[in-house]
């Protein structure tokens, strides 16, 4: 029955990558059907990133009054609400209606599938769950190229939606398979500890909060820009093509994940984002590099991708060891925020940056944020 349960949350987390990578993909063709410039893509991804803002932060209620099977019931229906309405949508401003509940269902699984891991398996699951994330989101640029080659970017949208009631209907079957949750003694936790305000005066937590904010920053960028930097730097691919490369970066993140799972209790957390950032920014050298043909920057940015991978679950990993256990609960919450703000708003600064000075611009954007999320964390080391 755990087994079986497991495999159902490892599916979960595919359906939480499925609709990351789709924007991307399809937004150089979304653009021209649309007639709108290249930069409002980045409007379209922080409506979405501010909704799972929202739901992210409702999820401590949500998660004390309501079974976490019942959260991702709901939070998998919103999302599949989500994609129809891109696929139907006929008008820019559409996306902006049909994006509320797109981000609303991801942060509520986001956060509270996290939670029931963390209280009902063993840490190894929780890196491996992060992998399956990977596995959804490198799925979808594959759907949405096959759409742009067959069809229109609004079948891309669709089928993604039909999937996720695929995986919707899995989980109303899975029901049974979920334990109660001890939701007292969860409770009691969450009021235990300390707050945001005695938090943000220990010593580090402000700078791990900015290499938060880097990471995500340079990740989210990634996500919604890659296709269009092969669209505007290599010449001659096709519209699936370019598409198919959203998901360059996602494979990277989840054959980084998927390394780290094994070696991570081998090296340690601090290694290993070394390891990650120094893979990062050997990722971003290959980009860098002036060649006319597309193999040198598709490998790049799988690199990339493998080495920012153990980074997200590693700095949170050793919030307690770095911080104590009574400050732990609330670092965790102040670096999920700050990853939101840079996953929220710095694809649309970047947006606007490479619409005035071109797309070739974006590996000197990811160098910056790389070299301040490491020197971010080795000021902290020095400090706790």
């Amino acid at each position: 029955m755990t087994s079986l349960l497991l495999a159902v949350i490892y599916l979960i987390f595919i359906s939480l990558g499925l609709p990351d990578s789709l924007l991307g993909s399809g937004w150089p063709k979304m653009q021209t059907a649309f007639g709108v410039p290249s930069s409002w893509a980045g409007y379209v991804s922080m409506t979405i990133c501010f909704m799972t803002i929202i739901s992210a932060l409702l999820s401590t209620r949500l998660i004390r009054r309501f079974h976490t099977k019942w959260i991702v019931i709901v939070s998998i229906l919103l999302t599949v609400l989500g994609l129809l309405g891109f696929s139907i949508s006929t008008r820019y401003w559409m996306l902006f209606i049909f994006a509320v509940p797109y981000g609303l269902g991801a942060g509520s699984i986001d956060a509270s599938v996290n939670h029931y891991v963390a209280n009902h398996f063993p840490g190894s699951v929780m890196n491996f769950l992060h992998c399956f994330y990977g596995v959804g989101a490198v799925i979808s640029p594959a759907i949405m190229s096959l759409a742009l080659k067959v069809a229109r970017w609004n079948e891309g949208y669709r089928w993604t939606a039909y999937i996720q009631t695929g995986i919707l209907l899995v989980c109303v079957l899975s029901l049974p398979l979920w334990k109660k949750s001890g939701t007292a003694s969860d409770e009691e936790e969450l009021r235990g500890g300390a707050g945001i305000r005695e938090t943000l005066g220990r010593p580090g937590v402000l700078l791990t909060l900015i290499a938060f904010f880097a990471y995500c920053s340079g990740e989210a960028t990634c996500f919604l820009w890659t296709p269009s930097y092969f669209a505007g730097t290599k010449q001659g691919l096709s519209d699936e093509t370019v598409a198919a490369f959203g998901s360059l970066i996602f494979g990277g993140l989840m054959l980084g994940r998927l390394i780290s799972g094994f070696v991570s209790n081998r090296l340690g957390d601090r290694r290993l984002i070394r390891i990650g950032i120094a893979a990062e920014l050997a990722g971003i050298l290959l980009i860098l590099l002036p060649t006319a043909g597309w193999g040198l920057a598709a490998l790049g940015f799988v690199v990339t991708g493998a080495g920012m991978g153990p980074v997200y679950p590693a700095i949170q990993h050793m919030a307690p060891a770095n911080f104590g256990k009574r400050y732990s609960a609330a670092v965790i919450g102040l670096q999920m925020a700050s990853a939101y703000v840079g996953s929220t708003f710095m694809p649309m600064v970047f947006g606007h940056i490479q619409q005035a000075v071109g797309i070739r611009i974006m590996p000197l954007w990811l160098l910056l944020f790389a070299a301040l999320n490491l020197g971010m964390l080795e000021i902290t080391y020095r400090k706790i």
